[in-house]
C-alpha cells in the first residue's frame, strides 16, 4: 500500500514534464495541474493514471475561474481504491479556445461528463460534441454555469430535434415512452427500436427535472447549503447531505465527534434499508407477484416509521449538519427501544419475505437471465453501486475509501457475477442483511457524548471532495469556496449519472414487456441525475 507522499514523488518523477504535482489539505487527495503546453497529452495522461495506478474515473468538474485566474478549469477526479487515494487532475482551459481533447475515446465512463460540460460551460471535449443535459430548444451560445449568466433571465428558445439513433429495416418500429409517466415517477423520455417484441436499441432523454441546484448554490453559505443538499434526490436525502458536509469538513479540517460519526453511519444504513426493501417490492410488483410486493412495502413502511421515530423525518431530513448531526436519534429510552425492536423484528420479517420469493418458481423465471449487464460492459461504462456489484464489479466506498464508522465495523461487500435482474435483487438482499448487522454493532456506541462541533471555520479559495457510499452507489461532491468562504462551485455526482447508460445496454435483446422490471432493478434517480 502506497502512502500519499509516495504518489506525489512517483507522479513528479514519471510525469513531471507534463504536470505540476501539489499536496492537498484533504489527507487522501493528490492534486495535479496539466501544463498548458501538454494539453494534447490529456487522453494519454488519464490512461496512464488508470493503467499505472489502477485508478477509476469518478467525476469531471467544470469551473468558471475567470474572476480568479482568467481561465476556465476542468478537474478530472480518479479514485485509487487499493490505497484510499484520489488523484485530481486540473486542466486549464483558455476562454479564447474552449476545447480540450476527449478522454472518452479510451474511457467510455467519461462520455456523459464531457457532454454535460459542453452544455453547461461551452467547453468542447472534441470530438464528443453531442448534447446531453441541454434540451434541443436550448441555444448553443447560452452557458448557464458561467458566472456572468443570469439565472433569472428568460432565454429565447430555438428549434431543434432529439438526436436519437435511427434503426432501419423491415419490421422495425419505434415506441416512444414518456416523458410523462403514470403514477408519481419523475419524467424521462425513452425511445425503443423494436423488431416484434425484442428491443434492438433504446435511447434516453433526461434532464426534465433539472433544478439548477449547482447554480443556485453559488454564493450560498455552506451551512445553508446543507438543506439544499437534502433536496438533490428525495430518497437519498441523508446521503447527499452527508456527502456535502464531508466535503466542507475535509476542506476545513475540522474534527467530528465520535458520537456524530456513529449516528451518521447509522442513518446511512437506515436509508439503505428502506430503499432496498422498497425496490425488492417494486421488482416483485412488476412481475405480478402481488403478495411478495405487499409484504415488502409493509416492511418498508415500518422502517420509514422507525426513521420518523428516531429523527422526526421519514426521509431522514434535518439531521445532517457541518461538524456532526443536529440531534441524537437514540436520545430517549423510547427511541433506543424502537431501534432495538425493529432490528429484531425486521430481520425476521425480511427473511420471511426472502423465503417467500425464493419459493416462487414463476418469479425466479421472470428475473433470471433478464436484463443482463455483463462484467465487461459494466467495467467499460464505469457502472457503480448495486448495478456494478451485481455484474462482478467489487467496488464500495465504505471499504475502498473508508468514511464514517465503517473502518470499525464488520461487514462484507456483496457481489454477484450474473448481472441480471435476479443478481441486482440478490445484491439488495445481501446488503439488507449487512445493514441490519451493522445497525446491531452501532447501537449504544458513545451514547451521551457530543454530537456537533461548535465551530467550523470555512477557509477561502480551497477545494475538496466529499463522498459517501449511498444506497444506489457512490455519491461524490466537489466543492470550492470563494474569497469570503461561501460556495464558489459545487459539483454533485449522483451514482445514477454513471449508471443510466447501463440500462440502455441491459435492455437489448430483451422483450418490451420486460423493460419495466429491468428499469426497476436499476431504479435510477431522475432528480439526482438531473440535479
Amino acid at each position: 500500500m502506497m502512502e500519499k507522499q509516495q504518489y506525489i514523488t512517483l507522479l513528479s518523477k514519471s510525469l513531471g514534464d507534463r504536470l505540476t504535482v501539489h499536496d492537498a489539505v484533504a489527507p487522501n487527495e493528490v492534486h495535479m495541474s496539466l501544463r498548458e503546453q501538454s494539453l494534447s497529452t490529456l487522453p494519454e495522461t488519464c490512461s496512464l493514471l488508470i493503467k499505472s495506478f489502477k485508478a477509476q474515473f469518478t467525476t469531471l468538474v467544470g469551473n468558471d475561474e475567470r474572476s480568479l485566474n482568467g481561465s476556465f478549469s476542468l478537474y478530472y477526479v480518479f479514485s485509487v481504491p487499493a490505497d484510499d487515494i484520489f488523484l485530481i487532475l486540473q486542466v486549464p482551459v483558455d476562454p479564447r479556445h474552449m476545447e480540450v481533447p476527449s478522454i472518452s475515446q479510451n474511457l467510455a465512463s467519461a462520455n456523459w461528463f464531457e457532454r454535460e460540460v459542453k452544455d453547461w460551460f461551452g467547453i468542447i471535449a472534441f470530438p464528443n460534441i453531442y448534447k446531453l443535459a441541454a434540451h434541443p430548444d436550448w441555444p448553443e451560445d447560452q452557458h448557464p454555469m458561467w458566472k456572468d449568466f443570469d439565472p433569472q433571465a428568460v432565454v429565447p428558445r430555438v428549434k431543434g430535434t432529439f438526436e436519437f439513433k435511427e434503426v432501419e429495416g423491415e419490421g422495425v418500429f419505434e415506441i416512444p415512452v414518456g416523458p410523462v409517466h403514470a403514477g408519481i415517477i419523475e419524467p424521462g423520455h425513452f425511445r425503443f427500436s423494436v423488431a416484434g417484441e425484442p428491443i434492438i436499441n433504446l435511447d434516453v432523454q433526461l434532464f426534465y427535472t433539472h433544478k439548477g441546484t449547482e447554480k443556485i448554490a453559488e454564493g450560498l453559505s455552506p451551512h445553508r447549503a446543507v438543506f439544499l443538499a437534502e433536496r438533490v434526490s428525495g430518497d437519498s436525502s441523508f446521503g447527499h447531505a452527508l456527502a456535502f458536509c464531508h466535503s466542507m469538513e475535509r476542506l476545513s479540517g475540522c474534527d467530528i465527534p465520535q458520537r456524530a460519526i456513529v449516528i451518521r453511519t447509522m442513518l446511512l444504513e437506515l436509508e439503505r434499508l428502506y430503499n432496498h426493501i422498497g425496490d425488492i417490492g417494486a421488482i416483485l410488483l412488476d412481475v405480478g407477484f402481488s403478495v411478495g410486493a405487499a409484504t415488502a412495502f409493509e416492511l418498508k413502511e415500518r422502517f420509514m416509521q422507525l426513521n420518523e421515530t428516531l429523527t422526526g423525518s421519514r426521509l431522514l431530513r434535518g439531521l445532517a449538519a457541518l461538524g456532526g448531526v443536529r440531534r441524537d436519534p437514540e436520545a430517549t429510552s423510547l427511541q433506543r427501544q424502537a431501534l432495538r425492536e425493529m432490528i429484531v423484528q425486521g430481520k425476521r420479517a425480511f427473511e420471511d419475505l426472502v423465503n417467500l420469493v425464493m419459493a416462487s418458481s414463476s418469479v425466479l423465471d421472470r428475473l433470471e437471465t433478464t436484463g443482463t449487464l455483463s462484467h465487461t460492459d459494466a467495467y467499460r461504462l464505469g457502472i457503480t453501486g448495486i448495478a456494478g456489484r451485481a455484474s462482478g464489479i467489487d467496488r464500495d466506498f465504505r471499504r475502498d475509501h473508508p468514511h464514517g464508522a465503517y473502518p470499525h465495523l464488520r461487514f462484507r461487500v456483496v457481489t454477484h457475477k450474473e448481472g441480471d435482474v435476479f443478481a441486482r435483487m440478490n445484491v439488495r438482499i445481501g446488503e439488507v442483511r449487512e445493514s441490519l448487522a451493522m445497525l446491531e454493532q452501532l447501537q449504544h456506541q458513545h451514547l451521551g457524548e457530543q454530537t456537533l462541533t461548535s465551530v467550523v471555520t470555512i477557509p477561502p479559495l480551497r477545494h475538496a471532495l466529499g463522498y459517501v457510499e449511498g444506497w444506489r452507489g457512490e455519491i461524490v461532491h466537489w466543492v470550492m469556496t470563494d474569497n469570503a468562504g461561501q460556495l464558489y462551485r459545487w459539483k454533485i455526482t449522483d451514482p445514477s449519472f454513471h449508471n443510466w447508460r447501463a440500462l440502455k445496454v441491459a435492455v437489448r435483446n430483451n422483450i418490451v414487456p420486460d423493460f419495466p422490471v429491468i428499469n426497476k432493478s436499476f431504479n435510477l434517480s431522475y432528480s439526482g441525475n438531473d440535479r
